[in-house]
């Protein structure tokens, strides 16, 4: 066994190379200093780092690593802290890595269309940086404002707008990545396609897992010249449901589908004003952007559709002001929430289009079984769900039963046919779902993967994967898509 003495004459040693590789302004080790990085989005889970280190350079995230490495010492990862899984979850005995100093836009290329750029940059900067230029950064997270780059790979996040321009992953062409004993790749290239395993797809939404994202080249797009948006108020949710189906169906492809029942309707409408019809059941935004003639004609075809499907009126942002306005409602629902519940859990799945419907009727029938109100704001183009669980976290007990109701619903989520998570990740907070999704054997390559880039499991350990016997723990059966009756679900 290891003295108390010992461990604590070797955090002293590590902190005092540390502080030789990034400086003494850099390296953390006072609780008082250390609060901050406690938690990330996911607040309910707590933590304090053994120590908190801030390189400005990738060479100093090498040496760091190498440091760490050699001390067998585990590291977590950190950008901006927004993410809503735990993923930046500190660990007690472990270094948190935060990348927030390296945040230069170091390179824009307007005739590659493409930006290079820091981990700790941004979301929002790179758009603000080329929009005078013409372009902008396509993946836009409701935190977009505060979120980094870093952590926006490590997630794979999204945005409003990523139904029609897609996630993270799509929207990047290459990474430089400093593995877990200091060495720095390039996974990705310049082009369109490079030779070899597709590394870059698995580095993005690893979490952290599998190496430290230290430089990040964007694809930037043209900003279109015509986005317009058409908001429908339905009186059933599921009507609601139906009609991003029914929208999709017709072989229109919105920039962005959102949709917000009536708790987020009418809290976002006491916080912002945006104009939304405080009766309605639910509405949709639906964002169509390109030629001024082609988004005059599917804005007709989609007020149709929504009309078809049970809307109870239908209201177009006829100028710039209008339409951010319909959108300064959806940005904010997350804070507008929170301002009518002490405390609200953000569950992230996705499902099938068509399944829109089913879901939220049996999402409404676990919130009256567990007696907490969810609040429902997603995007529903691309069928990622976002129910908020209002609770208070004073009363004993609640915060465990809006965790057993928010597995539930991610339960549902894979029945269906979809998945735990559509752009939050894992983190420490949906491993029991994760042992209901996949089979052993998925879970076991899974690690294999890990154990080859980080073989000490020194890289985040303990999130986003949960082990075998971590799945016994848990007691969870697989589910079989398709397969389970909505029954069996009290089981889990």
């Amino acid at each position: 066994m290891v003295a108390a003495t010992e461990i604590i004459d070797s955090s002293e040693q590590l902190a005092t190379e540390l502080v030789s590789i990034v400086g003494a302004d850099a390296v953390l080790t006072e609780t008082e200093t250390l609060r901050p990085f406690e938690c990330d989005g996911l607040t309910a889970y707590r933590e304090l780092p053994l120590m908190v280190v801030l390189p400005s350079s990738i060479s100093q995230v090498q040496d760091v690593m190498k440091a760490c490495s050699n001390r067998k010492v585990p590291v977590v990862t950190r950008g901006a802290g927004t993410g809503l899984s735990g993923g930046a979850l500190p660990l007690p005995n472990g270094v948190l890595l935060s990348l927030t100093r390296m945040n230069d836009i170091l390179e824009v290329d307007v005739a590659a269309r493409t930006a290079r750029v820091q981990p700790g940059v941004t979301n929002l900067s790179i758009s603000d940086a080329v929009r005078h230029l013409g372009f902008y950064y396509a993946p836009d997270p409701s935190s977009q404002i505060a979120c980094s780059i870093g952590g926006n790979v490590a997630e794979n996040s999204g945005g409003v707008h990523c139904l029609k321009y897609g996630l993270t992953v799509h929207n990047i062409l290459q990474l430089k990545v400093v593995t877990v004993d200091g060495q720095l790749m390039t996974v990705g290239s310049e082009g369109l396609d490079s030779p070899g395993f597709d590394l870059l797809a698995l580095m993005t939404g690893s979490e952290g897992m599998l190496g430290v994202v230290v430089e990040v080249l964007v694809k930037l797009l043209p900003i279109p010249p015509v986005a317009q948006v058409v908001m429908a108020a339905f009186d059933r949710v599921e009507n609601a449901g139906d009609a991003v189906a029914a929208v999709i169906g017709a072989g229109i492809l919105p920039a962005g589908l959102e949709m917000m029942d009536n708790y987020a309707i009418s809290a976002v409408e006491d916080f912002v004003h945006a104009g939304y019809p405080v009766d309605a059941a639910a509405i949709l935004l639906c964002e169509l952007d390109g030629t001024a003639e082609e988004v005059a004609d599917q804005i007709g075809e989609v007020e149709e559709i929504f009309r078809t499907q049970g809307a109870m009126g239908t209201w177009v942002a006829e100028d710039a002001e209008t339409r951010d306005r319909f959108w300064s409602g959806r940005k904010a629902a997350f804070p507008a929430v929170g301002r009518i519940s002490p405390d609200y859990y953000c569950i992230d799945g996705t499902i099938p289009r068509r399944e829109l419907g089913r879901v939220l009727v049996r999402t409404a029938e676990l919130s009256k079984e567990f007696g907490l109100r969810v609040a429902n704001v997603f995007h529903a183009g691309d069928g990622n769900l976002h129910p908020l669980i209002l609770y208070d976290a004073n009363n004993e007990g609640e915060l465990e039963k809006t965790e057993e109701l928010g597995n539930q619903i991610l339960e549902l989520c894979v029945e269906v046919g979809g998945t735990v998570t559509g752009e939050h990740g894992v983190g420490v907070e949906k491993l029991r779902p994760m042992c209901l999704q996949f089979e052993d054997a998925v879970l076991e390559q899974f690690h294999q993967v890990k154990a080859a880039l980080d073989p000490d499991t020194l890289l985040n350990p303990g999130k986003a994967v949960p082990t075998l016997a971590r799945c016994a723990e848990f007691g969870a059966m697989h589910v079989h898509k398709g397969n389970l009756p909505h029954s069996n679900l009290e089981r889990f």
